[in-house]
C-alpha cells in the first residue's frame, strides 16, 4: 500500500525557523489517558471527550483512542506553565464527566497492552505503516518545548542536552507497572516507545544540513521521535524524555528542570564554552539503566566523565541549575524536583499505593491527582 509522504524542510528553512522565536519561552504538551469512571480501565472515548470541549483549543487527539493531550501556548516560566496546566486539567475534569476520568499515567497499570487508535488520517497512516506496534503505543509523556532563538545556538544546545537525557529519565520515571504486573523497572514506557523507530537517544546533529538530510526519508518530519529534537514545525527544542506526571506539582518540576537546563546550556554556549557532545551508544546504555533502576542507576556526568548514582548526578545538576531556575520562575518547580529525588522517586510512591490497595487503587490515585480541583 502506498504511503503518504510529507516533505521535510531543507537546511536553510530550518535555520530561519530556529532564528525566529522569542528566546526561552516554553510550551508544554501534557498527554493523559481516559479511564472508565467505574472500572478505571482504558476507555476509547477520546473523540467524544474532545467533542465535549470542542470550543477549547487546548485539547487535541493523540494516536490512541483512549488518550488526549493538552497543548499550552508559549509561556515565560515554569510557574506560569503550572498555573495554565492546572487550569486546563481542571476544565477537562469538569467537562469530561461522565464520559471518562482523565489520568496522567505514563502506562496504564493493568489494561490490555494493545488498543484502538484514533481514526484521523495521520493516525491511519501510522497504523498502516507500523500495524500492531502502533496499537501498543498506549503511553503518555510530558513534552516540554523551549525556544532557544539562534539556529547554531539551538543545535549546540541540542547536541549537549543529549548527555543529560538519562538523568531526566531517572528523575521522571513513573511507570513501574504494565499489563497487570510489576515490570521491575522504574519506567517501562521506554520499552514500549522503542518498539517504533527513532526513539531514545538521538544522534548528535552538528549541522542543519545533517538534520535536513536525516528528516528527508521520513514519512513525516514529525516522526523524528527521539527524546530530544529540534521541532521541525515550531522552531523549539522539544524534550520528550519525561513520563507523564500524575500531578501538576510533579509536572511543574519537570518543566522547571528542562527550562533551566536549556537556558544553562545556552548561557554556557554564549560564553564561548565548548559544550560536551557525548557518544550515543554509552548514553543509550545509561538511559536503559535509568529506566530500569531509576535514581540508583549509575550514570555518567557529561561534563566530567565520572560515574555516580542518578540521585547524586541529579543533586549536582539541580544545584547548578538553581540560579538559572530562580531567574526564570522555576524555583518552586526545582524544589519539587529535589523533593522527588529525596523521596526516592515516583516509582516507590506507585508501588506503595499498589501494595496497599492493588492496581485499581493506583489508577484511582493517579486520576485523583490529575487536577487540583479534582482532589477529594
Amino acid at each position: 500500500m502506498r504511503q503518504t509522504v510529507v516533505p521535510a524542510p531543507g537546511a536553510e528553512a530550518l535555520r530561519a525557523l530556529f532564528d525566529a522565536p522569542a528566546p526561552l519561552t516554553i510550551g508544554v504538551e501534557d498527554e493523559f489517558m481516559l479511564l472508565d469512571p467505574e472500572t478505571l480501565d482504558l476507555v476509547p472515548r477520546a473523540a467524544e471527550v474532545l467533542a465535549a470541549v470542542a470550543d477549547d483549543a487546548r485539547f487535541k487527539l493523540e494516536l490512541p483512542a483512549s488518550q488526549l493531550e493538552i497543548m499550552l501556548p508559549p509561556l515565560s516560566g515554569a510557574d506560569g506553565a503550572a498555573a495554565a496546566l492546572a487550569d486546563a486539567r481542571a476544565a477537562l475534569v469538569a467537562r469530561a464527566a461522565p464520559l471518562a476520568r482523565p489520568a496522567a499515567l505514563a502506562l496504564h497499570p493493568f489494561a490490555a497492552t494493545e488498543g484502538r487508535l484514533n481514526t484521523g488520517e495521520r493516525h491511519k497512516r501510522i497504523e498502516r505503516r507500523y500495524g500492531a506496534l502502533a496499537r501498543r503505543q498506549l503511553l503518555c509523556a510530558l513534552q516540554v518545548h523551549v525556544a532557544v532563538r539562534g539556529a547554531e545556538r539551538a543545535l549546540a544546545v541540542h547536541d549537549a542536552l543529549r548527555g543529560h537525557l538519562p538523568a531526566l529519565t531517572a528523575l521522571t520515571a513513573a511507570a513501574p507497572f504494565h499489563g497487570g504486573r510489576d515490570t521491575g523497572h522504574a519506567s517501562w514506557r521506554p520499552q514500549v516507545a522503542d518498539l517504533l523507530p527513532r526513539h531514545g537517544i538521538p544522534p548528535a546533529l552538528r549541522t542543519w544540513e545533517a538534520y535536513a538530510e536525516a528528516l528527508r526519508p521520513l514519512p513525516e518530519p514529525g516522526q523524528w521521535w527521539w527524546d530530544v529534537r529540534p521541532h521541525p514545525l515550531y522552531g523549539t527544542l522539544e524534550v520528550r524524555a519525561a513520563d507523564a506526571q500524575a500531578s501538576v506539582e510533579d509536572a511543574e518540576a519537570v518543566i522547571a528542570v528542562v527550562h533551566a537546563l536549556v537556558a544553562w546550556l545556552a548561557e554556557r554556549h554564549d560564553a564561548g564554552e565548548p559544550l560536551p557532545v557525548s557518544a550515543t551508544a554509552p548514553l543509550a546504555a545509561d538511559r536503559a539503566a535509568a529506566a530500569r533502576a531509576g535514581l540508583v542507576a549509575e550514570l555518567t556526568d557529561p561534563d566530567t566523565g565520572e560515574r555516580a548514582p542518578a540521585r547524586e548526578r541529579l543533586a549536582a545538576l539541580l544545584a547548578a541549575l538553581a540560579p538559572v531556575a530562580a531567574r526564570l520562575g522555576g524555583g518552586r518547580g526545582l524544589a519539587r524536583a529535589r523533593a522527588i529525588v529525596a523521596a526516592g522517586g515516583i516509582p516507590a510512591r506507585h508501588r506503595a499505593v499498589a501494595a496497599a490497595g492493588g492496581l485499581r487503587a493506583l489508577a484511582a490515585d493517579v486520576a485523583d491527582g490529575f487536577a487540583p480541583l479534582a482532589r477529594g
